[in-house]
């Protein structure tokens, strides 16, 4: 008969938080590891599918006789579907949840990036690529909501960090391949090649994501609907917002203007060569999480400011005329907006939280600027970039990191709030 100290213990009952809730999953816990995974792939496989254009611009420009500035549409089309479709998907969140939108978002995303493979024509290209990009903003919608409500307080800024690392290396594969496979059978070949990359992504986290245990549903629309006006009373939301806008812009300008730098004179560059300089993506997979754990210690106050300053340091490098000082200009760049725009993004969930606003709907609101942004930046780029070359594509960028630079400084000013009082 086994001694009371060999026998098996019951396997204790999830802790609950003081309403009954469970509480979100720690450090050194399964969930943990499989929620980190599955959110860090659906990244990757948004970002891939989302920006695999951005390598093709000049080969677009080719195909289907488009000019520079008009190429760039078929990033920022798609931009700004996302950008729409944050608007719908942030608050349907907050009622259905956020698995359901999650897995949805990329089960139809990757329908949509096979049928880009196949496109007869430019006009009917930018159409599917706007359809996609409202499809892709399951994602950012629900992503960093999903890890702030299923994480432990404790891990969530790293787990959030984490999941921006995933988007920037989503990026860098769909440009670095996209080059590759461009070189060896031109854009059609890229979009399969990207398609299939996410199919696998989406099958991976169909199977890891762990179910919502905290999720609590928005129940009656007149409430969404004062929750969405709440979101915009607070001045530091609005700020962090405009924050978004202004980081993303700059950062798209340069990329997308980056691709045809390269591969004019004097550089002229081939497009799997062009694409190698997006490997400068891994420095903000590895920023982002590094500033979310020097956040947690110094908080976003701090770290946000000293990023944007980064940024815009990288910014004003690519001025530089040797192809080794550019690309180092661009590393600068990547590893200062990644580490503004991951803490920036948890920041705005804290503040929602604390102020006891939508979450969902906070972060959707951020991720719905960061894409227009995106999308006005990017477009922007192509014409700076035909009219005055790269100093114009720098003042553009440089304009928008340094405004971002001050009013990251100015929010680090305000007051922060308090963690209600629930008593």
């Amino acid at each position: 008969m086994p001694s009371p100290a060999s026998a098996p213990r019951p396997r204790a009952a999830p802790e609950a938080s003081a309403d009954g809730a469970p509480l979100g999953h720690r450090a050194g816990s399964p969930e943990l590891r499989r929620a980190s995974l599955a959110v860090f792939l659906a990244g990757l496989a948004v970002f891939a599918m989302l920006y695999e254009p951005q390598v093709l611009l000049p080969e677009l420009t080719r195909a289907f006789g488009v000019s520079p500035g008009a190429a760039t549409l078929a990033v920022s089309v798609a931009t700004a579907g996302l950008a729409l479709g944050l608007l719908v998907l942030g608050p349907v969140s907050d009622r259905r949840g956020r698995t359901v939108i999650l897995r949805a978002s990329l089960v139809s995303s990757v329908v949509l990036a096979a049928l880009l493979a196949v496109v007869p024509s430019w006009e009917l290209l930018l159409v599917v690529r706007a359809l996609q990009g409202f499809a892709l903003a399951g994602l950012p919608a629900v992503g960093v909501a999903y890890l702030r409500e299923e994480l432990h307080p404790s891990v969530s800024a790293r787990a959030i960090g984490l999941f921006i690392g995933g988007t920037a290396i989503g990026g860098l594969s769909g440009r670095v391949l996209g080059g590759f496979l461009a070189d060896a059978g031109g854009w059609r070949a890229t979009m399969g090649g990207i398609a299939a990359l996410a199919a696998v992504c989406a099958v991976a986290v169909w199977v890891l994501l762990p179910p919502s245990r905290r999720f609590r549903p928005v129940p009656r629309t007149g409430r969404l609907v004062r929750q969405l006006a709440a979101a915009f009373t607070d001045p530091v939301l609005l700020g962090l917002y405009a924050v978004a806008a202004l980081l993303m812009g700059g950062f798209v300008a340069v990329y997308n203007a980056a691709t045809f730098r390269l591969e004019a004179p004097p550089y002229a560059l081939a497009p799997s060569v062009a694409g190698l300089v997006f490997l400068a993506y891994l420095l903000g997979s590895v920023s982002s999480p590094v500033a979310g754990a020097l956040a947690a210690r110094w908080t976003p106050r701090r770290v946000v400011p000293a990023a944007a300053v980064v940024m815009l340091g990288g910014v004003l490098l690519t001025l530089a005329a040797p192809l080794a000082l550019f690309v180092l200009g661009l590393c600068v760049l990547t590893t200062g907006f990644f580490a503004a725009h991951g803490v920036a993004s948890s920041w705005v969930a804290a503040r929602a939280a604390y102020g006891e606003r939508a979450v969902g709907q906070a972060a959707s609101l951020y991720s719905f600027w960061y894409y227009v942004g995106s999308s006005v930046g990017g477009t922007v780029a192509g014409r700076a970039w035909a009219t005055g070359g790269w100093p114009a594509v720098v003042w553009l960028a440089g304009g928008t990191s340094a405004a971002a630079v001050v009013l990251t400084a100015v929010l680090g000013r305000t007051r922060a709030l308090a963690p209600p009082d629930r008593s």
